[in-house]
């Protein structure tokens, strides 16, 4: 099944409320992850890609993880498009705000 059209922005402000929800109920974990633009790009590129999914995930150690892979129009992860993992979590990679 395709994905429904859907319109995912949000505000600025809701985007704040939302993250500091999450940051107020586990003050102590990783607020998020970064990944480098190039290599997000390169997946979004593969041809047939129409998304990404973003996939929780375990690594050999348990630790938390997100696994980013391309995905086709019919909601399947593209065979040959070299997903992504290893985020840089926040904290310490926060950034100055």
């Amino acid at each position: 099944m395709a994905l429904p059209p859907r319109n995912h922005r949000i505000s600025a402000k809701d985007a704040a409320e939302y993250t500091k929800r999450h940051r107020d109920h586990d003050p102590q974990g990783v607020r998020s992850h970064a990944f480098h633009k190039d290599q997000v790009l390169e997946l979004l590129a593969h041809p047939g890609c129409v998304a990404l999914r973003i996939h929780h995930a375990r690594t050999k150690d348990g630790a938390p993880t997100l696994v980013l892979t391309a995905m086709d129009a019919a909601d399947n992860d593209l065979p040959g498009a070299q997903p992504l993992e290893t985020p840089f979590p926040c904290p310490p990679y926060c950034g100055g705000g």
